[in-house]
């Protein structure tokens, strides 16, 4: 019997607390990259990190428990809301557009 693989997914996740100026956006990029995941980040200028990522959900849940692990000290807030995937992004991109 086959495995049924996990739907294509979209993640929308705004990270508050101490999210800018330590790396968050480059590891988001690596790790979004290893995963093979589609997207962008992006510091606001209200100081929290937004991330859009797109791809299989099991992935997507991979993403935000290494994300989550590797900043847990510097993350006050996680809203994150999940839907299905708009389709649209390649590669996963840092972006300056705060």
């Amino acid at each position: 019997m086959k495995a049924v693989p996990s739907p294509v997914k979209r993640l929308h996740v705004c990270y508050s607390g101490w999210v800018q100026g330590v790396g968050f956006r480059f590891t988001a990029e690596r790790v979004a990259d290893s995963l093979g995941l589609t997207g962008w980040v992006k510091n606001l200028n209200d100081g929290r990190v937004e991330i859009v990522c797109e791809g299989n959900e099991q992935k997507l849940k991979d993403f935000l428990e290494k994300i989550n692990a590797a900043f847990k000290a510097y993350v006050r807030d996680i809203d994150v809301e999940w839907g299905e995937a708009a389709g649209g992004l390649e590669g996963f991109d840092i972006r300056i557009d705060g």
